[in-house]
């Protein structure tokens, strides 16, 4: 049984102020729990009903503490409407400093605030075997619970660095090849891109600002057929990261 103390306590997780103060966070959901459980993260809790258990208890890993508790308990507990599965509490992992080769294909992203964006596009890097994202400062909050909900487990295997994108971008000017989407750009489909440097996108309203598109070797777009306005940004950046990828080195 959840008591209520601990209930508090993973209610308050759904805070960025609280997770920053107890560098912990919540992961919900059969999927994201079962990718987090295979990964390498300190747990604080974990809590499963008892079909879940019986269905995955082959492939928990072995002397795992958890608790069994009622679907209720997990609603309860969580931002879920619903969940049958699994809800665990984890510590964040300490990141190694972020060091990019001029050989590795990056992505960073500018001002995204829309958490389902952010999640999302983790997953999309981990498709195309991206293994790190540059955030700047005012993006959505990687523990932010819709971020791992749209991660899908994801947020496990790509690293997510926050920092002050352009002054980082300007210190390593040279360095790479930095790719700004931008309906100014050209269109990639006349560019044959290795799948190598950084790509920036940005904010989902008013692009790149202009202290990182300032940064930015080359402006890029995907090519409109119809009359769409704009794109997603999460879906953008699945077009873009395989046309990158279509051409390997």
């Amino acid at each position: 049984m959840l008591s209520k103390a601990v209930v508090k306590y993973i209610k308050s997780l759904q805070l960025k102020k609280y997770r920053s103060q107890h560098k912990a966070f919540v992961v919900e959901g059969a999927k994201s729990v079962l990718e987090l459980l295979r990964a390498d993260f300190e747990l604080e809790y974990v809590f499963m009903t008892e079909s879940f258990y019986s269905q995955h208890r082959e492939s928990l890993p072995e002397g795992l503490a958890f608790d069994v508790v009622t679907e209720e308990e997990l609603v309860k507990a969580g931002s879920f409407a619903s969940n049958n599965a699994a809800l665990a509490v984890a510590r964040m992992p300490q990141l190694p400093p972020l060091r990019v080769n001029a050989s590795e294909l990056v992505i960073a992203l500018d001002d995204i605030r829309d958490p389902g964006n952010l999640g999302t596009i983790v997953r999309i890097a981990d498709w195309y075997g991206i293994g790190k994202i540059i955030c700047s400062e005012t993006c959505a909050d990687l523990y932010n619970p819709k971020v791992i909900a749209a991660s899908m487990g994801s947020f496990t295997r790509v690293q997510v660095h926050y920092i002050d994108l352009a002054s980082w971008l300007q210190q390593h000017s040279g360095r790479f090849r930095v790719y700004g989407a931008s309906l100014a750009g050209e269109s990639i489909h006349t560019l044959h891109l290795k799948p190598e440097g950084i790509v920036v996108l940005g904010n989902e309203a008013n692009g790149l600002r202009q202290e990182v598109a300032a940064q930015v070797n080359q402006l890029i777009k995907i090519p409109a057929f119809g009359k769409a306005e704009s794109l997603n940004v999460a879906t953008a950046a699945a077009i873009i990261m395989d046309n990158f990828r279509r051409n390997p080195l």
